[in-house]
């Protein structure tokens, strides 16, 4: 008998950066778990605090003024405004996603600048894949101006274009999490195994991808702000810088979080993580699942119900 033919059939392969091979054994239990766990947020999620009191606060608190009603009077504010309101919207289930994905990967180095480096490079490869996204969103905006769908009025089957664009971005955003947490756990094949074999951080450009396709459909007012504001100038390139600096306002707290976890407590997380097989595939998995899950029945599922097409529970603090 060959020396190939007493290796076992499962033995661990990386196939991409979030899919280390070596799955855990209660597969079905950890993808009902964060289904569950998805739909139990989106159920509970409340817009209002989200966007109001916590966005609209912190917003208010960096400007010095009343973000939301206050008129954008030129393009140096402009890009201040959307830095600042990228910077207040940073807490989304989404973002959360990706940070919990990416927390995995990072190794244990022996300095504090290797850490650093670690650290910074999914960062970085993150970067890579947000900001053309946003930048080519932003100068479609200020290229085609007020004719963009969300600036739109029009209600067919009581679904505007905004809501119809919003619901197919974030709907695609979160079937692509999903795909990538089933892919973490195994119970499907990994869709980045070929491309990852020639650019081993292609996921990572694709996790920024899908960071940067939040804005083409946010509805988040103080976005929409700044959308109007880029739309009436008619400038690309200022549409272009204004979107990009949105997401990365958008993603500087998380980023700041994440390099002092991993400066701080890498070493620590990368044992707990290693100690046995199967971990670090259940906590990828799980950040994916929860938060693709929570994207489509948020912002589909739960969309329907409020436009009466479907039911969807309702709690009582929305």
């Amino acid at each position: 008998m060959s020396a190939t033919a007493l290796e076992p059939i499962d033995a661990p392969e990386r196939t991409s950066l979030f899919v280390d091979g070596r799955f855990p054994r209660r597969r079905a239990l950890v993808l009902a778990l964060s289904l569950l766990g998805g739909l139990l947020v989106a159920y509970a999620w409340s817009a209002q605090t989200a966007d109001d009191r916590i966005g609209f606060n912190t917003a208010d608190a960096l400007l010095g003024h009343d973000a939301n009603n206050t008129p954008i009077t030129g393009i140096a504010t402009g890009i201040l405004f959307a830095f600042v309101t990228g910077l207040a919207g940073s807490f989304t289930a989404c973002n959360v996603a990706v940070f919990g994905a990416v927390g995995p990967l990072v190794g244990r180095a022996a300095t504090r600048r290797d850490k650093l480096r670690a650290a910074v490079t999914p960062l970085g490869w993150l970067a890579v894949g947000m900001i053309p996204v946003s930048a080519a969103y932003g100068a479609l905006v200020g290229f085609i101006g007020t004719r963009m769908p969300q600036f739109s009025t029009a209600v067919s089957h009581g679904i505007s274009p905004r809501t119809a664009q919003s619901m197919i971005t974030f709907g695609t955003v979160g079937l692509v999490m999903i795909l990538m947490g089933l892919a973490a756990l195994g119970l499907v094949p990994d869709p980045l195994a070929a491309v990852s074999r020639r650019f081993r951080n292609a996921p990572l450009v694709l996790m920024g991808a899908l960071v940067g396709a939040f804005l083409i459909g946010r509805p988040y007012p103080l976005f929409r702000d700044m959308f109007r504001h880029a739309a009436s100038t008619h400038n690309p390139l200022y549409g272009a810088t204004a979107f990009a600096l949105q997401s990365v306002g958008n993603i500087i707290v998380m980023s700041t979080l994440f390099l002092v976890l991993s400066l701080g407590l890498g070493s620590r997380i990368q044992r707990w993580l290693n100690a046995k097989p199967g971990r670090v595939s259940t906590v990828t998995a799980a950040a994916f699942i929860i938060a693709g899950a929570f994207t489509v029945i948020y912002w589909d599922v739960r969309v329907l119900g409020r436009l009466h097409y479907i039911w969807f529970p309702t709690p009582p603090w929305n």
